[in-house]
């Protein structure tokens, strides 16, 4: 058996403005705040003696891996990305940053906001442009129905507000 993994699909490159923001803010709080604290607290660590039995010692070197593991991570990834200005759109179309109402078959009403896939988050209603939902709504028009794929099945949703603000 081998160990092959196919390559994952490469992510899009779009970010919001206020994606960029908290990416940076990340960034800057990593490398200036946690970093430095870290860091002293494997150099006073290292003071005591054994580091083979010191707890601190490792876990303070496991934690500061981490964080420049996501200090490379953030800084290429800002490289990379695309940040995408609000402008003027047509309030009937779907755009990428854009908030939009669907109504499910049942009548339940739920509120996405179309981003990129670095900053998706469900408990914000952020869905990526890479998702299923994403896909099926961008370029979609308002009173648009639209089928999506998904765990549970297939889902009918129908556009029923759009927003960019």
């Amino acid at each position: 058996m081998s160990r092959y993994r196919p390559a994952k699909p490469k992510a899009s490159a779009y970010i919001t403005p206020e994606g960029a923001r908290e990416m940076r803010q990340e960034l800057e709080q990593l490398w200036k705040v946690e970093r430095p604290k870290v860091t002293q607290a494997v150099s006073d660590a290292a003071a005591l003696g054994d580091r083979s039995e010191n707890a601190d010692y490792q876990y303070g070197k496991r934690r500061l891996r981490q964080i420049d593991s996501r200090v490379r991570f953030l800084s290429k990834r800002l490289e990379e990305l695309t940040v995408v200005e609000a402008r003027q759109h047509d309030e009937n179309k779907i755009y990428f940053g854009a908030w939009v109402r669907l109504e499910n078959d049942e009548g339940e009403e739920v509120e996405y906001r179309i981003v990129g896939p670095d900053e998706s988050n469900v408990e914000s209603h952020a869905i990526s442009m890479d998702s299923p939902m994403g896909k099926a709504l961008l370029g979609r028009e308002l009173g648009d129905e639209v089928k999506v794929r998904r765990p549970r099945g297939v889902g009918l949703f129908e556009i029923v507000a759009v927003r960019y603000s």
